[in-house]
């Protein structure tokens, strides 16, 4: 069976989004390392710390942001 280990947001501050998924929304910080100027940061459900992890990512990728920006743009939401 196939399975979801891992996915990715892309985010514009990484510690601005980490404080939206954990406050806000209720998910908890499972990694964080640091990367460069980024970092690999990581949240998980509380209810099940071992299921998938959403990565939030840099918007450090010139063509994601362009990507990002023309969804914005069309109305299109990122998910």
């Amino acid at each position: 069976m196939i399975k979801i280990a891992l996915t990715s947001v892309p985010v514009n501050d990484q510690d601005k989004a980490l404080d939206f998924y954990t406050n806000m929304l209720g998910f908890v910080k499972k990694t964080e390392v640091p990367v460069g100027e980024h970092k690999w940061l990581t949240v998980v459900s509380p209810q099940e710390q071992s299921g998938v992890e959403l990565l939030l990512e840099p918007m450090a990728f010139e063509p994601a942001k362009l990507y990002q920006q023309s969804l914005k743009e069309a109305g299109i939401p990122w998910t």
